[in-house]
C-alpha cells in the first residue's frame, strides 16, 4: 500500500478505498495503479469483507483518470498494453468481487475515472458530479472495460454517441442515462455510502454474495444457463438458518395465522 490509496477497514466488515492524490484530482500515476490492483486482488481473499467503497480524497474529485504529466514520459504501444492490461484486469476483479462494490462519486470521475466509477455496482454521486468519457479528445478509446460496460447499460446508439461526443454529464443527465444510483448534497457521497454499506451488513452475508452472483450470471452467461444459476442458489438459502429465523420472527411480529 501507498499513501497515495488509503485503505481503510471500518468494524463491520465495510472497506473504504481512498484514491488520495487531491492536488492532482486524484489522477491515477503508475504507483497508485499497482496499489490498486494490489488492494483489489487481497480484498479478493478476505472473507470478513461486507462490502467495498471506492472514493477521491477531498471534495474536487473522484478520479480525473490517468495522470497525463507522468504517462506521458512512456508514449510507446508497449507502454499502452501495460497500462491497460494492469488497470483493465484490475477493474475486472473490482467488478467481480463477491460483495458490493459502491462508489462515493465526489465531483469530476473523467476519462479512466469514469471508467473506474463504471466498475462499482452502485454509484452515488454528490451533485456537483461531472462524469465524461473523454478518451476520443485525447486520441484514444476506452481501454479499461468502461465500453463494455456502457454498452451494457446504456445500449448500443446512446454509448456510441457518449463515446464519440466526449460529453460531460452532471447529475441529472447521470440520472437519467442509469450510470447513477442516488445524488446526494454536495461532499456527502461518502457519508451516504457508508450509510448505504451499513444496512447491507445486515443482511444475509450468504444473500448478498448471491444476488451479486445471480446478476453477474445475467450478464456472462445465456438466459437459460442464468436462470438456473439463478435457481441453484435459492434452495440453500431456504433451507438456512438465517432464512428460517427470519420467517419465525415474521410470524411472531404478524400472528401466526395457521389454523
Amino acid at each position: 500500500m501507498t499513501d497515495k490509496l488509503l485503505l481503510t477497514t471500518h468494524s463491520n466488515g465495510v472497506v473504504v478505498l481512498t484514491i488520495n492524490r487531491p492536488e492532482a484530482r486524484n489522477a491515477l500515476d503508475w504507483a497508485t495503479m499497482h496499489a490498486f490492483d494490489d488492494a483489489i486482488t487481497a480484498l479478493k481473499h478476505d472473507p470478513k469483507v461486507r462490502a467495498v467503497i471506492i472514493t477521491g480524497a477531498g471534495t474536487d474529485a473522484f478520479c480525473s483518470g490517468g495522470d497525463l504529466y507522468e504517462l506521458s514520459r512512456y508514449p510507446s504501444a508497449e507502454d499502452g498494453r501495460r497500462m491497460v492490461t494492469l488497470m483493465g484486469d484490475a477493474l475486472l476483479r473490482l467488478e467481480r468481487l463477491p460483495v458490493p462494490v459502491i462508489g462515493a462519486v465526489n465531483g469530476y470521475a473523467l476519462g479512466g475515472g469514469s471508467e473506474l466509477a463504471l466498475a462499482c455496482d452502485v454509484r452515488i454521486a454528490d451533485e456537483r458530479v461531472r462524469m465524461g468519457f473523454v478518451q476520443a479528445r485525447m486520441a484514444v478509446t476506452t481501454g479499461w472495460g468502461a465500453g463494455q460496460r456502457l454498452l451494457r447499460l446504456v445500449g448500443y446508439a446512446r454509448a456510441m454517441d457518449l463515446l464519440l461526443s466526449g460529453h460531460i454529464m452532471h447529475a441529472e443527465e447521470l440520472m437519467l442515462a442509469g450510470l447513477i444510483n442516488r445524488v446526494v448534497e454536495p461532499g456527502t457521497s461518502l457519508e451516504h455510502a457508508l450509510n448505504y454499506a451499513e444496512h447491507i451488513t445486515h443482511l444475509s452475508p450468504d444473500v448478498v454474495r448471491g444476488i451479486k452472483k445471480l446478476l453477474q450470471a445475467g450478464l456472462n452467461e445465456s438466459y437459460e444457463t442464468a436462470l438456473q444459476s439463478e435457481r441453484a442458489l435459492f434452495p440453500p438459502l431456504w433451507g438456512a438458518e438465517a432464512h428460517l429465523q427470519a420467517v419465525e420472527a415474521f410470524l411472531k411480529r404478524n400472528g401466526n395465522n395457521e389454523k
